[in-house]
């Protein structure tokens, strides 16, 4: 039996020790998925407080998880968060603080932060299925496997959303980015 296996048998329990094994094993994962997607440290730990809130109910209810557990607790994180930007307006995206830059030159950590927030003001306009793909597999370092569980889609329909998120992605990037180089634009 696998370790993960063993945690989510003692937690239809209510094993204390397993659920704290588990909020401390799974939280800070959780909490580096909600920030990058929400760019708010009281948001993404609201969001972390109700994943786990949900899971805790979702046992109670005799639901939650079979397995893949931490797949479960990114969907519930994933939901949370769609359903966060349905009941509000695009906000203004703010510096995410969590990667200022301690270099001397200032220029060009203004740079890094407007290649930043351009970057997640892109990955907003990706569908949500492409958006939570290019997260987990880029900056959450999962596998494709991983991710398909997750998603409870084929491989091959992740590797063909991560292949068209990565083009829509270069679509809203690049000539962005060529015209910043060069000063004109990229198509001319």
């Amino acid at each position: 039996m696998n370790p993960e296996t063993r945690l989510l048998e003692q937690a239809r329990c209510f094993d204390l020790t397993a659920l704290g094994e588990i909020y401390d094993c799974y939280s800070p994962g959780v909490f580096r998925y909600a920030i990058r997607l929400l760019g708010e440290t009281d948001l993404a730990e609201e969001c972390v407080a109700e994943t786990f809130s949900r899971f805790l109910k979702a046992l109670h209810n005799g639901g939650g998880p079979k397995d893949y557990l931490q797949a479960y607790l990114y969907q519930v994180a994933h939901h949370w968060i769609t359903d966060y930007y349905r009941r509000q307006p695009l906000p203004d995206l703010p510096l995410d603080e969590a990667f200022a830059n301690d270099q001397d030159d200032p220029a060009k950590t203004a740079v890094e932060n407007i290649d930043r927030e351009r970057v997640r003001a892109a990955l907003l306009l990706l569908t949500p299925e492409q958006r939570q793909v290019i997260v987990l597999k880029y900056l959450e370092g999962w596998e494709n496997e991983a991710v398909a569980a997750l998603l409870e889609k084929p491989l091959g329909s992740i590797k063909s959303l991560q292949h068209r998120a990565l083009e829509a992605l270069r679509r809203i990037l690049l000539p962005a980015r060529e015209e910043n180089v060069s000063g004109r634009k990229a198509y001319e």
